[in-house]
């Protein structure tokens, strides 16, 4: 158990339909059923699925973004949901999220270097100039894009500055909710080589949420399929691919096209 960074247990979320005009009775909708997820330290696990089908609510869930009705999120042992103000704060600190687009995520009136200082600020971080330095040599961005707006980069810029963004408090876990699908296919190639280098680098635990199966192929450890608000079927990479257990797995990798990254 002490390799187990992020443990999901039993997790239920339900969204509610208020009364309206149209709809004269309130109705629940369980898009969360039953969760129960485990992703190791320096791991890379992919969560796939259609759209709709409750990816980004779970994700939002261990981010402590949203709360579920029904189970417990442990970070390192222990059970977030149970955290207070103060230690949510600190838990925020831990845990980063990069966006599927770039451009939307990022505050267009905000330099790139007051959006990388906005958290060292906030977080009351010291050495905040040599932080920034330290990450945008590691993402790739040089110390004279710093003073210029996120208009003036291309998307793939973009997403290193989101990145450099959700890196520059040190976090153990990264949340990446579909960060290529807005870029193009040699741009996209890129962005995850860098996330695979980045997580060596500085040994990141990775949830990778995407509906491209051949880059989660490329890039994952671990693959979790969901579908209607449930994990179906969770294993290895090779495992699924080459064995799958579950009718909508197959179904999924029947769609799937042989493309190399």
């Amino acid at each position: 158990m002490e390799n187990i960074l992020i443990s999901v247990e039993n997790l239920e979320k339900i969204y509610s339909q208020e009364k309206s005009f149209l709809m004269p009775k309130k109705e629940d909708n369980l898009v969360l059923k039953n969760i129960n997820l485990e992703i190791k330290k320096g791991e890379i696990v992919s969560l796939v699925g259609e759209s709709g089908c409750g990816k980004t609510t779970l994700a939002n869930c261990i981010l402590k973004l949203i709360t579920p009705e029904k189970g417990k999120i442990l970070f390192n042992g222990q059970n977030i949901l149970d955290f207070n103000k103060k230690e949510t704060f600190e838990y925020r600190k831990k845990i980063q999220m990069i966006f599927q687009n770039p451009y939307s995520s990022l505050n267009p009136k905000m330099k790139i270097k007051d959006t990388l200082m906005e958290p060292l600020i906030i977080h009351k971080e010291k050495n905040k100039l040599e932080r920034i330095d330290e990450i945008i040599n590691l993402v790739g961005i040089s110390e004279t894009d710093l003073n210029k707006y996120p208009h003036e980069f291309s998307g793939g810029q973009r997403q290193r500055i989101a990145i450099a963004r959700a890196l520059i408090l040190k976090p153990e876990f990264i949340v990446a909710d579909e960060p290529v699908s807005a870029l193009d296919v040699s741009i996209c190639a890129q962005i995850i080589n860098l996330l695979l280098e980045l997580r060596e680098k500085l040994n990141l635990t990775i949830l990778f949420i995407s509906h491209d199966l051949n880059l989660v192929r490329y890039l994952s450890d671990k693959i979790a399929v969901m579908n209607k608000g449930e994990i179906v079927e969770h294993g290895l990479v090779e495992d699924i691919f080459s064995n799958p257990k579950d009718e909508y797995t197959k179904f999924l990798l029947s769609c799937v096209r042989s493309v190399k990254i």
